[in-house]
């Protein structure tokens, strides 16, 4: 049926040629040279009796799970200001793996605004997400940059525990969380989510999941 389709194709051309341009023999002289060079082709490559190989559509991107900084960061930082639009807008992209660009996303944002604490701690985070949970120099710059720009603020010293624990740095984030507790005042409202993260490290340990704590046992919180 191929070679049928091309001879009914080459007649029709062949005729419309004759009639239309039968005026310029140079011309349809050319085109018919180009249309035989296409039968040649079809001759030496076409595969008419080839099966048909249909390709599946991609699967769809598999989505991740938050990161704990994406569950916990409306509670401590706010979700109704110019950060947060940023901030999940970069989570977005990490809920698909695409670290990079997250981390991207929140560098553009603190070009416009160098002095936002919020972002300084999404970038530390983002930073942490993108090297595979392990805290690099550079996270560690970001969180103290916004620990320097916003040093009352829980949220700095609160997510950068959360990294640490994240990377295996189990000893140093319950000193962070500790610290933070001890300075935090009898009213504030997120003494409960460092009490959450204190309780979750020694029943893990207790569970033999993490190891036990090398430091001496700390005195009990007020």
């Amino acid at each position: 049926m191929g070679w049928v389709v091309m001879l009914v194709l080459a007649v029709l051309v062949a005729a419309g040629l004759w009639r239309w341009m039968r005026g310029d023999v140079g011309l349809v002289q050319f085109l018919g040279a180009a249309l035989l060079l296409a039968l040649a082709g079809y001759a030496w490559q076409g595969r008419p009796t080839m099966a048909g190989a249909p390709k599946a559509p991609p699967a769809p991107a598999q989505q991740l799970p938050d990161s704990a900084f994406a569950e916990m960061r409306p509670d401590l930082m706010g979700q109704f200001n110019n950060a947060a639009h940023w901030l999940s807008l970069a989570e977005s992209y990490q809920r698909t793996g695409n670290t990079k660009e997250g981390v991207e996303i929140i560098q553009n944002a603190l070009r416009r605004t160098p002095d936002n604490a919020d972002l300084w701690v999404g970038l530390g985070n983002a930073l942490v997400q993108h090297a595979g949970g392990l805290m690099t120099p550079a996270a560690e710059l970001a969180f103290d940059r916004a620990l320097q720009i916003a040093p009352d603020h829980p949220g700095p010293r609160f997510f950068y525990g959360i990294a640490l624990a994240q990377g295996g740095r189990f000893d140093e984030a319950e000193q962070v969380w500790r610290e933070l507790l001890a300075s935090a005042p009898p009213s504030a409202n997120w003494r409960g989510a460092i009490q959450e993260q204190l309780d979750a490290l020694a029943q893990a340990r207790a569970s033999g999941r993490i190891p036990p704590s090398a430091a001496p046992a700390p005195a009990p919180a007020p």
